[in-house]
């Protein structure tokens, strides 16, 4: 069985959702791989990981929108504000979702 392991480094700019698609299918497919397993990992621990459709932006909106309802950015509903506003709701929101997906490779 072939293993095969890369990091991939995402620049962002802040709250939002990042497509990183193409530089998981590139490395795939560099792999030589035609079956098995993808375990995408995320280290971060106010960040995480989701699938989702990229057809229509709204669905990215909405979902950017829900979790802003969910955990929003106010002070005072938290005991940790020590890196600012924004960070215990990314907490938040990355407990709700994953941190760690396996995706099954085919062909």
């Amino acid at each position: 069985m072939k293993q095969a392991q890369h990091k991939i480094v995402m620049a962002t700019e802040g709250q939002g959702l990042y497509e990183f698609t193409d530089q998981v299918v590139n490395w795939v497919s560099g792999q030589g791989i035609a079956e098995g397993l993808l375990t995408v990992f995320c280290t971060h621990t106010s960040a995480s990981l989701t699938i989702q459709e990229n057809a229509d932006s709204d669905v990215q909106r909405d979902l950017l929108t829900f979790f802003a309802n969910l955990a929003p950015e106010d002070p005072s509903l938290y005991r940790h504000t020590m890196e600012g506003s924004d960070d215990m709701p990314a907490h938040i929101k990355s407990a709700l979702s994953d941190v760690s997906l396996s995706i099954p490779v085919q062909g």
